[in-house]
């Protein structure tokens, strides 16, 4: 049986229509066919240091939905654990977003595109809303250090030096009401992040994040998300309007499947060449991953014996039985592409058998 992936479209924030979409950057480097030339030297401030400035895309990746896609579960806290659990189940309908209120960090660094503004004393970063409303950020670079006492803010309060050609941020004193990733894993207001800003060349940014919280989790959390310059145009304004929540954003009530029952819908669905689709159980959810290298990962709950959801967007898989009752493939729904496969034909004998003896 095989698995499809279909489009949709969720949109959970509205761009306005703008101006100078198409407008030539002025001062850049270009190739002889009028392209932005991105390979060409970084530019430099009057003191030297890399200059910054630009309007720069995210790479995404798969910690913008799970950002402890690399821990153990016993490297998250319990009671963390249970809180990300409830997020998930709520289908994202209790989540910052879904209130229009301000992502974290390494939301905005893994979506959309952002301007960067570099003066001597302070670097201004200006998120174009994509799942929210546009926030401003701002990095002081004057000497000071972080304030010894801070009322928890959503972006809280970053300082920067440099690191030979690298611009180091400091980041604390965030409140604990947003969430690290789509599914829903929170912190606590101990949540400190480091951001290096590393400008290799005219159009293209190392970047990476680490993120430390010991009362959330047993290790720090780091990944990169480098960043691409993006010329000839300009960030919209968006602006949040979530105050009618969208139907995926509703949860999916007490309904729940125990673990061993679980157990039948894990193995590996091929998508086309060179792309599987893994499935394994993570206590009362289905963990999806599509692909190899930087997989999507999507963490799914159940809606009844054969439908599954995914929060954040609202991605659902619905998987096929034969009369056996031993899981064929699946049909998956979601926005991000279209695509075709199959439980491989030794795998569907061997659960067929084990269905038919009972053994899920």
């Amino acid at each position: 049986m095989k698995a499809e992936l279909i489009v949709t479209t969720a949109l959970l924030s509205v761009p306005l229509t703008a101006q100078w979409l198409t407008y030539k950057t002025p001062g850049i480097p270009r190739t002889p066919d009028g392209k932005p030339d991105l390979s060409a030297p970084v530019p430099r401030t009057t003191d030297g240091k890399p200059d910054l400035s630009g309007i720069w895309r995210a790479s995404g990746g798969p910690y913008n939905r799970n950002i402890a896609v690399d821990l153990k579960p016993d490297e998250i806290q319990p009671w963390a654990q249970e809180v990300y659990r409830q997020h998930v189940f709520n289908l994202g309908s209790d989540s910052p977003r879904a209130l229009c209120m301000p992502d974290p960090p390494p939301t905005y660094h893994l979506n959309g595109m952002a301007r960067i503004v570099e003066t001597p004393a302070l670097t201004v970063i200006i998120n174009e809303g994509v799942s929210n409303s546009n926030t401003t950020r701002m990095i002081f670079t004057d000497g000071r250090g972080l304030p010894e006492e801070m009322s928890p803010t959503w972006l809280g309060y970053s300082v920067g030096r440099w690191d030979g050609d690298t611009l180091v941020a400091t980041t604390a004193g965030f409140n604990d009401r947003t969430w690290l990733d789509f599914d829903g894993h929170p912190h606590s207001e101990a949540l400190r992040i480091t951001e290096r800003f590393h400008r290799r060349d005219f159009g293209h940014m190392d970047f990476e994040m680490t993120l430390e919280d010991p009362k959330t989790f047993a290790r720090p959390i780091t990944f990169r998300a480098d960043k691409t310059l993006v010329a000839d145009t300009e960030i919209m304004e968006t602006i949040c309007e979530n105050r009618d929540t969208a139907l995926h954003l509703k949860g999916v009530g007490g309904y729940r499947l125990r673990p061993e029952a679980l157990a039948k819908y894990a193995g590996t669905y091929q998508f086309g060449p060179g792309r599987d689709a893994v499935i394994t159980v993570d206590g009362p959810t289905l963990i999806l991953k599509l692909g190899s290298q930087r997989a999507q990962t999507f963490t799914m709950v159940p809606e009844s014996e054969t439908r599954f959801v995914a929060t954040g967007f609202g991605e659902r898989a619905e998987f096929d039985r034969d009369s056996n009752d031993a899981i064929t493939g699946f049909t998956f729904t979601t926005g991000t592409g279209l695509g075709t496969g199959e439980r491989p034909a030794s795998v569907q004998k061997a659960v067929r058998k084990g269905a038919a003896t009972g053994a899920h």
